[in-house]
């Protein structure tokens, strides 16, 4: 039955666009976009966004591959179509969801991809269009994007068909500010329940979590839960961190006056604004130095340890460490008082100095 409903033409659109009304009218009916703080510029974005990925974006590279395919490879057009719907589904999608994984987590640790993948978390709230959130060029170098067009050319058009429904309800059903998951964490009984959803797929609270501004916040760790459709990457290379609550604040610590241009044609067109990543003349440096930096801390109080050396609140983070391998490390206050804080980096105490910075 599943296989002839996917017979439907443009079945999937039809689905994709179908869950971006159930979303948008649940959060219109909660009063989410009453209540919404977002501007002009970010509606334009992300609804933009989302038509130019659906109606030019994915067309092209489909074109693309399909034109390269019957030029050097005709005889592999419909090659898959024989085999097995099941195989071929879980096939797809798991491959999807692994290239995906790996393209998101390099985009938070290299330079150029994460001024790509920045505008997606420049969001300050949720919502089922942030989803579509990023740069143009974000989507055309997306891995995941040509793998979907080169299994069409092979002939598993049913696949992903299947797999981009169930995908989009599960992305766009963790960006929503409905939060369906929440009276799973409320009751009791149902945390069993929830335990195993959330090790299978990602939930609104894990992938919450990667929006929220800080790791000041308990409930946010926005240097992981990379993961897209499936929690099963994150878990298997070190990067899932599992929550019962959701971020106190989403977007990033350092607050910049951009416009949707520049946010959505980067590199193309620049920020006005010198403190942002995407002006022409933006360039981050070495805040480092070889002495400790005696700071005040209070007994209990949390707070986040430069690790990356360009900050420009040392030794604290102030998030310049986005867009590469760095993590800042958080810590508690043991006392009040004065405490010599490492600005060298190098100590084997971190975040507290060791005297490393003599021997340098």
């Amino acid at each position: 039955m599943i296989e002839e409903i996917l017979n439907i033409e443009n079945i999937d659109i039809y689905f994709v666009i179908g869950i971006i009304l159930f979303f948008g009218i649940l959060e219109s009916i909660s009063g989410f976009l009453k209540n919404s703080n977002r501007k002009k510029g970010d509606w334009i974005q992300e609804i933009m966004s989302f038509f130019v990925l659906g109606n030019l974006v994915k067309p092209l590279i489909v074109f693309l591959i399909f034109k390269a395919g019957d030029l050097y490879f005709p005889e592999y057009r419909s090659s898959l179509g024989s085999y097995s719907f099941i195989i071929l589904f879980l096939s797809y999608i798991l491959i999807d969801d692994l290239l995906q994984y790996w393209y998101h987590r390099t985009a938070h640790e290299t330079p150029f991809l994460w001024k790509l993948h920045r505008p997606h978390h420049q969001a300050e709230e949720m919502g089922y269009f942030v989803s579509y959130r990023n740069a143009l060029l974000y989507y055309l170098l997306m891995p995941n994007i040509w793998w979907v067009a080169l299994v069409l050319f092979l002939g598993g058009a049913k696949a992903v068909a299947l797999g981009l429904i169930l995908k989009q309800f599960v992305i766009i059903g963790s960006h929503s500010r409905l939060k369906w998951d929440k009276p799973f964490y409320e009751y009791a009984v149902l945390h069993p329940i929830i335990k195993v959803i959330e090790r299978i797929i990602i939930t609104p609270a894990f992938h919450h979590s990667h929006h929220g501004t800080s790791r000041l916040d308990s409930a946010s760790e926005p240097n992981g839960n990379f993961g897209n459709m499936f929690s099963l990457w994150d878990q298997l290379f070190g990067t899932a961190t599992f929550q019962n609550s959701y971020p106190k604040e989403y977007g990033l610590q350092q607050k910049t006056n951009d416009p949707w241009t520049a946010s959505y044609f980067y590199p193309f067109v620049k920020s006005p604004d010198p403190k942002s990543e995407w002006n022409s003349g933006f360039k981050k440096t070495d805040t480092l130095s070889l002495e400790a930096l005696s700071v005040s801390l209070t007994k209990g109080e949390n707070y986040l340890w430069c690790a990356c050396g360009m900050s420009t609140k040392q030794p604290f983070c102030d998030g310049s460490h986005h867009g590469s391998k760095f993590k800042p490390q958080k810590f508690t206050a043991k006392r009040t008082g004065e405490v010599k804080l490492c600005n060298c980096k190098k100590s084997n105490q971190t975040p507290f100095c060791d005297d490393t910075h003599l021997t340098l």
